[in-house]
């Protein structure tokens, strides 16, 4: 049986909750089990929810014209994730979500979205967290992606995701980091080995 409490203790790390607000958080909110390999969200649907991982591990991505992927953001147990200018604005994806492993989520409406925060206001405070942290990882990212060479960006990966390097596979962290699997390939057997070895 799937509880609550992740969610809620991922809240209550930023607001403080009485009961009654609990009670109505959780009654516009519901859990699925998604399987692995299956797509949450494909370019072109309507993006109608937020999504929180209970457990397991998701990727957002997208395709250029030549079919190649590119991954926006990875997300484990205790993340946020959605296509956040499309939930918003109740545009068409841009981009899809796919799970990487059996993963259970909860997740949240844009109208259910819009009640909580119109009728508990204390919640919008969530929402800006949740909004600062992904404009300053992006932020970061494009930085380093300016400033850093592929050697020292797949490292400060290493340092600020070490889960993740360990549950992804080396193409999907060469799509994360604008590389090609095959170099990052090089760049991990001039590093010998000795860390943040992922799946092939």
């Amino acid at each position: 049986m799937v509880t609550y409490d992740s969610i809620l203790k991922n809240i209550q790390k930023h607001l403080v909750l009485d009961q009654e607000e609990i009670d109505f958080f959780t009654s516009l909110i519901r859990w699925r089990r998604v399987p692995k390999k299956s797509l949450l969200l494909k370019e072109g649907q309507l993006c109608r929810h937020l999504n929180y991982v209970h457990s397991g591990a998701l990727r957002a991505y997208c395709m250029d014209k030549k079919g190649k992927e590119g991954t926006i953001m990875f997300a484990l147990a205790d993340w946020w994730i959605t296509d956040m200018y499309c939930f918003l604005n109740g545009k068409r994806a841009m981009m899809q979500i796919e799970v990487l492993e059996d993963s259970v989520i909860f997740q949240i409406s844009k109208e259910n979205w819009d009640r909580l925060l119109s009728d508990q206001p204390k919640f919008e405070k969530l929402f800006r967290i949740l909004m600062q942290n992904a404009y300053t990882r992006e932020q970061l990212r494009a930085i380093e992606r300016l400033s850093l060479s592929a050697e020292e960006r797949y490292e400060s990966f290493l340092a600020k995701y070490p889960v993740i390097a360990s549950t992804v596979t080396q193409k999907q962290i060469a799509s994360y980091l604008g590389i090609t699997p095959e170099f990052l390939s090089v760049i991990r057997r001039m590093a010998g080995g000795k860390r943040g070895r992922s799946r092939d």
